[in-house]
């Protein structure tokens, strides 16, 4: 069964905080040893866990704001075109 998370925008705005986030989301075997984006593509290649990351339309909102933000969404839609095992899903938010 997938982990599912809903990322969360605050934790995508600066490569200090991306690297403790995506380490936590993806239990990465070795922790990032870099603060980057191409450390973290070389990382989310060797996945084997199945990792359902979703978008909600709020959260898509935020992360478009910001550029780093976007760009590693960027980077996380991609591996997830490469790794069978992370899923990225876009989820409206119903309106209550």
């Amino acid at each position: 069964m997938a982990m599912i998370y809903e990322l969360d925008p605050k934790r995508m705005k600066s490569k200090r905080k991306m690297h403790q986030y995506m380490d936590e989301l993806f239990s990465f075997a070795d922790p990032l040893d870099a603060v980057n984006l191409d450390a973290l593509n070389d990382s989310l290649s060797e996945v084997c866990e199945e990792i359902e990351l979703v978008v909600t339309s709020a959260s898509l909102k935020a992360i478009c704001a910001d550029d780093f933000a976007y760009t590693l969404l960027l980077v996380l839609t991609r591996a997830a075109e490469e790794n069978p095992h992370i899923h990225v899903r876009f989820r409206k938010e119903e309106k209550g």
